[in-house]
């Protein structure tokens, strides 16, 4: 609703009824945009889940890739090295760069091991075969789904348990305070409660 079309340098006038028209439209769009992302963006809950849960795919069953595995958080920095080769990534090559990863050595990943991950990635459609060859190609959508996962365990989730859970920390953050506070709050609203009952 427009209550002064003079905020949008717009007249009164009735011939100005369509320049007020496409306004209160496009604040309309912004503002269905913005509750629709806020409410469950495009790749939210049901496109975490679908990852991160086993799946029917193609009348097979797809083993979940789960957020918080180590592996598959390794698996997943693993595709981010692969996205840019044009060749794409072969059983071999995946193992080579996944092995030290992990803390192995290449030798100690087998074949049976490298083929169960090639084939949840795929089924998950985060790579896909390249067509008249053994090579995978890392999709758009494993491209995105490997950096968010990825980023958001390493640079987010890790730092900020470390921060919140270490009994002595070298420095108070604004982060530990904070749970420190909550924590305070918590134990207040314990003991009175046990002392209204």
């Amino acid at each position: 609703m427009i209550n002064d079309c003079y905020d949008f340098a717009i007249g009164r006038r009735l011939e100005n009824l369509p320049a007020l028209r496409e306004v209160g439209f496009t604040a309309n769009r912004r503002l269905l945009d913005v509750q629709r992302l806020s409410h469950d963006g495009p790749l939210g809950d049901d496109a975490f889940q679908s990852v991160q849960r086993p799946q029917q795919i193609e009348g097979q069953r797809a083993p979940g890739l789960r957020f918080a595995d180590p592996r598959v958080q390794t698996l997943f920095l693993a595709l981010l090295l692969f996205r840019l080769r044009p060749c794409g990534l072969a059983h071999r090559e995946l193992r080579e760069q996944l092995a030290p990863l992990l803390g192995l050595a290449p030798g100690q990943l087998t074949q049976g091991r490298m083929t169960y991950d090639l084939r949840r990635l795929r089924l998950h459609r985060l790579i896909e075969r390249m067509p008249k060859t053994r090579r995978y190609q890392v999709t758009r959508s494993g491209f995105q789904t490997a950096l968010l996962f990825s980023r958001v365990y390493h640079r987010l989730l890790r730092p900020a348990f470390a921060a919140a859970s270490d009994p002595s920390p070298p420095l108070t953050t604004r982060l530990r305070t904070a749970v420190d506070r909550v924590d305070q709050e918590l134990d207040r609203l314990w003991k009175d409660n046990r002392l209204a009952a």
